[in-house]
């Protein structure tokens, strides 16, 4: 079955999980990672990856010591992960995004979350509890990047992070808009 069926498959199995009809294009991924410095970001969270087309993007421009937490929930798309990703550096995690901080050294910090998590279809305990979650697991000057189809996570965003910028981009299916959020 093809990335792309499976997806949609996946997303009229599920629309609690799965926010989009169709997986995120590169060009998303790209304005998603702009802002990622893979020279000195060493640790590197990524929610909700689907079918991976930001993971195989982190991948290719992770340093050889970076490592990558990536979480997944969904049993198709863990599963299809955890097979095709053999790379030492990243740990695909079968478990919610509220646990990050479980998977991480007790010391560490990561220096960037990237999310897809469809946050504005979750319960609003399950939406604060995965924000907060995001928050703890950065060190101080980490960056939390997340897209949304719309601007409803705006004010819960600002509420955390010090600075949250917002980018668009037509270019993905539906068009999206890009939070960078800066803990301070």
């Amino acid at each position: 079955m093809t990335t792309k069926r499976n997806f949609i498959k996946q997303f009229f199995k599920d629309k609690k999980m799965v926010g989009a009809v169709a997986p995120s294009s590169k060009f998303l991924g790209q304005r998603m990672l702009e802002n990622v410095d893979f020279s000195s970001d060493k640790i590197i969270v990524e929610l909700g990856p689907g079918t991976g087309v930001f993971t195989d993007l982190i991948i290719a421009r992770m340093a050889e010591d970076a490592q990558l937490f990536v979480f997944e929930l969904n049993d198709n798309f863990y599963n299809s992960l955890n097979d095709r990703i053999n790379d030492p550096r990243v740990k695909i995690i079968h478990d919610s995004a509220e646990h990050i901080m479980e998977y991480l050294n007790k010391d560490t910090r990561a220096d960037v979350v990237i999310s897809s998590l469809p946050l504005m279809i979750f319960s609003e305990e399950l939406r604060n509890s995965v924000v907060q979650e995001s928050f703890d697991c950065l060190k101080e000057e980490g960056k939390y990047i997340q897209f949304q189809y719309s601007k409803q996570s705006k004010k819960l965003l600002q509420s955390k992070y010090a600075d949250v910028s917002i980018k668009f981009t037509v270019k993905n299916f539906p068009p999206a808009f890009v939070y960078t959020c800066l803990k301070a």
